[in-house]
């Protein structure tokens, strides 16, 4: 991960004690600032803006709800996910990042109101009719901000002390200290991004590596954590399907299935503007230049026949280790499910509810809830 070089602080921001924390933490004089554009402004005048984007964190308000529907799409299966919307961008730089595209420039942001958060989970709570799955890392990294905060130190408490919801801590890091001494109850999962060893040296930087992601997986489960892990974005290149198969192989050796929630499955797929970037900050990669065509969603995606043939001999693999652990795909349609899975979701009440019995099972959520 890349430091944080430069703090600035919305004044709006000033007034709360996540703030002066956070500030403490990093040791950084700050600029206090009234208008946001100032930070874009340093940004817009750098020559790589989303690589000083990564080392320059403005605290500020969620003015938006922190708990939010997951920005899925009617044309493909979505899984019923929830975003806590905690902060946005990351100090890792991973060539596929969508954040790059996303937002213009891309700012590295935390917020700091986080008594509303808490207002939101406890109404979320108190109103749950089905069991909740809400996670942190869908527009940052999860566990990047334990080097500054005990967000999820506090997360991981709310959680625990409750039955209705599970949190899902979704990194790329091997951030977990702060997690070890946490009477978690099991409702907190916590799960890495993998791919392969060729694509997590070509395609992303600043992170760690598969053994030391495998090692701390292994680690929390120790703990008792239940763990998830989710190969997405899979990507097309020779040799790439002895190369996802080992990586199962490991995340097995790692991790005995019965102590695994969920693997996602979810081919590279990217907006047509993104494709410049990566070419500018990623001369050397070669993920754009594959057989795509423009799906349903207006994103670039691979072939289907091509994306089915591998998907389905990762799936298989993954039967292989055990017939029982839930497998998904993230944003595809029925014929991807039935060529690869041998069933569409619809047969099993839907993907939202597969996903919601796996976290009952493994999470000790109240089982009424699945009615």
């Amino acid at each position: 991960m890349q430091p944080i070089s430069t703090l600035y602080i919305d004044r709006r921001a000033l007034r709360y004690s996540e703030t002066e924390k956070v500030r403490a933490a990093l040791n950084l004089p700050a600029t206090v600032i009234d208008d946001p554009g100032l930070v874009y402004q340093d940004l817009a005048g750098a020559e790589d803006s989303v690589a000083r984007g990564k080392q320059v964190l403005l605290l500020t308000l969620n003015r938006g709800p922190f708990l939010r529907k997951c920005p899925g799409t009617r044309y493909y299966r979505c899984c019923g996910y929830k975003i806590l919307h905690i902060g946005a961008f990351c100090t890792m730089d991973c060539s596929y990042c969508i954040l790059q595209a996303y937002f213009h420039p891309p700012v590295l942001q935390y917020y700091v109101n986080q008594d509303k958060m808490g207002r939101e989970l406890d109404r979320a709570f108190a109103g749950a009719r089905r069991p909740l799955r809400i996670g942190t890392g869908e527009f940052t990294d999860s566990l990047i901000w334990n080097t500054c905060t005990d967000l999820n130190t506090r997360l991981v408490n709310v959680f625990a002390g409750q039955r209705k919801a599970v949190l899902e801590l979704k990194t790329k890091t091997v951030n977990v200290e702060g997690l070890k001494p946490l009477a978690h109850n099991r409702k907190t999962i916590v799960a890495w991004s993998l791919n392969t060893e060729r694509i997590m040296a070509s395609d992303e930087r600043e992170t760690t590596t598969l053994s030391q992601r495998l090692a701390t997986a292994r680690a929390c489960r120790e703990l008792g954590y239940p763990v998830a892990f989710h190969f997405d974005p899979i990507v097309l290149y020779e040799g790439c399907e002895e190369e996802y198969l080992a990586v199962v192989d490991r995340m097995f050796e790692a991790v005995a299935p019965e102590h695994i929630v969920w693997i996602s499955l979810g081919t590279f797929r990217f907006m047509p503007q993104l494709k410049p970037v990566i070419q500018e900050r990623f001369p050397d990669s070669r993920i754009v230049y594959g057989e795509f065509i423009t799906g349903m969603d207006r994103k670039m995606r691979y072939f289907k026949p091509l994306r089915i043939a591998l998907c389905r001999k990762i799936a298989q693999r993954i039967r292989q280790h055990d017939p029982d652990v839930t497998v998904y795909f993230c944003m595809e349609d029925d014929e991807v499910w039935q060529r690869c899975m041998g069933f569409v979701p619809k047969q099993k009440g839907g993907l939202a509810r597969m996903l919601d019995k796996s976290a009952v099972a493994h999470c000790d959520l109240d089982k009424k809830l699945l009615g």
